[in-house]
């Protein structure tokens, strides 16, 4: 029997999350090196390239992967025969954990758990609660497998009730594609087969907490029917063209893992949930002896790769660029943003339309007359940072908004991540805009692009005010054109022709 003691639990808790903020697991680190060194689009091995240069930063800086530091899920197993000295109970421990983790001053991560979801939304400010499963099982220790899940890559999933006759790899190889570039590939599908709807969902997730390792599978075969399919879906997955931030390539997933469990005669429930390049989960053990500790990966598991700006990238004048110069631009085109950058994401894009709607003025200092926008939503900055980790948000969301801000507004430029819904790219195209892309996973390689920051409008909600940031060779891709043309269209197509692996509809 061990006794296991609140504060080592709620420390070990805490130092976990830090740990998964700054640290990607080293299979990670391998799988990423892997499909690096294998790509052969330009495009997705630059993000790849900004993938891995960040992770070493990170890891250097101990600063967050991403700037969305995740929702906490956490699968606790407590053996029958543990002894607790504690006046909390198990989900009360986590969520301390959690809230020591988020505020902790010297890496504050990013709180982004609103409360009240189907209302008025409120941020919680210190990203509790936790998303808590608690099994009772054999033993005397207590294993904890945690994970910091963006929303980004969380907002993805998806779950459906096939019949028994339907074939698995034909339902994923059509989902796949239609989760578009939201969830930030490259990163891992975590497969859940059987049970019942919740489940099926239950164990994706807890797929989503096993380490990469499809190349020592491909290497020595599969060894029954889900490692067949695992490798069936790796392969066929891939040879969709999507690649890393849906620019097209050789790699989407790095790993497809799946945990299946009996399910009814008459049902087949499945669900995918993928994990972003931002990948955050490590599993701990507590035996009564203190708080658990984490081994770094070593700097010499990272590949010898260093991103820096193409010699050939078009360099952008934020502050003079005018609708004739960005009609120059091209899908796929490298452009170094510097000069003043406006941000705004979900709530700022609603609060701004309602506004608007009503005929009222936007506040003081918001122009966006010939501006440019940035999808955001910073960390907080430590130290001397100007701002902390502030990658892109998926654009998808704003699509909603977008032709009230293009039309009303004068706003001439958007800076996300991820594909624009079809009616979105007429209005970009309508308005003679133009949308372009960071990379999903680079988060602190682009904050050392911020020179300055300051609030503007909406303070009270938080890492989605608008701020001012004042940008030097800030990297983006041009997503979609002033035509209309989106990237996310042609190298997606381009690439699975390419490998030729499944037949390309002809239209």
């Amino acid at each position: 029997m061990s006794t296991i003691r609140q504060q080592d639990f709620i420390d070990s808790v805490a130092d976990a999350l830090q740990f998964i903020s700054y640290y990607h697991p080293t299979d990670f680190i391998k799988a990423l090196a892997h499909a690096y060194a294998k790509e052969e689009s330009p495009a997705a091995k630059d993000a790849m390239a900004q993938i891995l240069t960040n992770s070493r930063m990170c890891a250097e800086g101990h600063r967050p992967i991403c700037q969305d530091t995740g929702i906490v899920v956490a699968f606790v197993r407590v053996g029958m025969e543990v002894r607790w000295e504690a006046d909390m109970d198990v989900v009360e421990m986590v969520n301390a954990g959690v809230r020591k983790a988020y505020l902790q001053p010297d890496n504050v991560l990013r709180a982004s758990i609103v409360a009240d979801p189907a209302g008025k939304r409120k941020n919680t400010g210190d990203n509790t609660p936790a998303v808590v499963h608690v099994e009772l099982v054999k033993g005397d220790q207590v294993e904890v497998r945690i994970a910091a899940k963006g929303g980004g890559s969380e907002n993805k999933a998806v779950m459906e009730m096939l019949n028994p006759g339907d074939d698995i790899v034909e339902w994923v190889l059509q989902r796949v594609p239609e989760m578009g570039a939201g969830w930030c590939p490259p990163g891992m599908l975590g497969i859940g087969i059987g049970g019942t709807a919740e489940k099926a969902v239950l164990l994706a997730k807890e797929a989503l907490m096993e380490p990469m390792d499809m190349q020592e599978l491909k290497a020595r075969g599969a060894k029954n029917r889900i490692e067949e399919l695992r490798i069936e879906l790796y392969d066929k997955v891939n040879a969709l063209g999507i690649g890393a931030q849906g620019l097209g390539g050789l790699t989407t997933v790095m790993d497809v893992k799946i945990l299946d469990y009996p399910t009814h005669a008459a049902s087949k429930p499945i669900a995918i949930i993928p994990n972003c390049a931002a990948t955050r989960h490590v599993d701990f053990h507590l035996d009564g002896s203190g708080v658990a500790q984490f081994t770094p990966p070593s700097l010499s598991d990272y590949p010898d790769v260093h991103w820096h700006a193409a010699e050939n990238a078009r360099r952008v004048d934020l502050d003079t660029v005018t609708r004739e110069q960005i009609a120059q631009w091209r899908p796929g085109e490298t452009v170094l943003l510097s000069g003043k950058l406006l941000t705004g994401r979900d709530a700022a894009h609603k609060r701004i339309t309602e506004m608007l709607a009503r005929g009222e003025k936007l506040p003081d200092g918001v122009d966006f007359t010939g501006r440019f926008i940035y999808y955001v939503g910073p960390v907080d900055p430590v130290r001397d940072e100007a701002v902390g980790p502030a990658g892109p948000t998926t654009a998808t969301r704003m699509d909603r908004y977008t032709e009230a801000m293009l039309a009303q507004t004068g706003l001439m430029g958007m800076v996300g991540k991820a594909e624009r819904g079809a009616g979105t790219i007429q209005s970009i195209k309508n308005h003679g805009a133009v949308y372009l892309i960071a990379v999903g996973g680079a988060a602190y390689l682009v904050s050392k692009a911020i020179r300055s920051a300051k609030v503007l409008a909406f303070a009270d909600l938080r890492m989605e005010a608008i701020y001012e940031f004042e940008v030097q060779d800030m990297p983006v891709t041009v997503a979609v054109d002033t035509q209309g043309r989106s990237v996310h269209d042609i190298g997606p197509a381009e690439w699975k022709q390419r490998i030729g692996m499944i037949p390309v509809k002809q239209v």
